[in-house]
């Protein structure tokens, strides 16, 4: 029945949200093209519910002949213990020094508007409103046993680790807050992690 209740309230929430936003994903594609050469959406396939995978949207924050190296090579330096590349902070971030960034890119990162587009992943049912962080496949190599657990739910656009700790979390603490939020997710907690997560980015960015 929990699994119902969410799905429905998924689509209902990502559906007024998508109305209310519509204006500004208007103005955020015009500043995209203006900016760089290359696609308004960033497409990029994360493993989803069950281990499948899927095609994650995101608004493109990046110039168009990116490749995923740097961030693959920081997220293997982040699991053997090595510090974030954000100096002060301890934990799992946006490559924030990265040079493929445009400048457009790097407002709409820092607003986290970049996962906008992520709404139309919940219309289509790959997604979640609230859940774990979708992961790249080559993330799979890093995890343990029980880290798998957190495949049992939806990725989200927020979730547990967005909002109690985001800037200050490692690769395994992150981990270990998905696979909680998996195991006790419910209408309520959901709805607790939706209010905070404003709050979450702008403490992320003030930190």
């Amino acid at each position: 029945m929990r699994a119902f209740v969410k799905r429905c309230s998924d689509i209902v929430v990502a559906l007024v949200m998508l109305a209310c936003l519509a204006p500004v994903f208007l103005l955020v594609a015009i500043a995209i093209r203006v900016d760089s050469p290359g696609p308004v959406l960033f497409r990029q396939r994360r493993v989803g519910r069950h281990g499948r995978e899927f095609t994650m949207l995101k608004f493109r924050s990046m110039s168009a002949d990116a490749t995923p190296d740097a961030h693959r090579t920081y997220i293997h330096a982040l699991a053997n213990g090595a510090p974030p590349l954000a100096a002060g902070s301890g934990g799992l971030l946006k490559l924030t020094r990265d040079g493929r960034i445009t400048r457009v890119g790097a407002i709409l990162r820092k607003t986290s508007l970049d996962e906008c587009p992520q709404l139309l992943n919940v219309l289509a049912g790959t997604m979640s409103i609230v859940g774990p962080r979708p992961a790249l496949a080559y993330e799979l190599e890093l995890y343990r046993p029980e880290h798998f657990a957190r495949f049992a739910v939806r990725p989200g656009i927020t979730g547990l680790w967005q909002v109690c700790g985001r800037n200050r979390l490692d690769f395994y603490e992150m981990l270990d807050l998905d696979v909680e939020y998996a195991r006790r997710y419910g209408f309520a907690r959901d709805a607790g992690l939706i209010l905070r997560t404003p709050w979450a980015v702008v403490r992320a960015d003030t930190a």
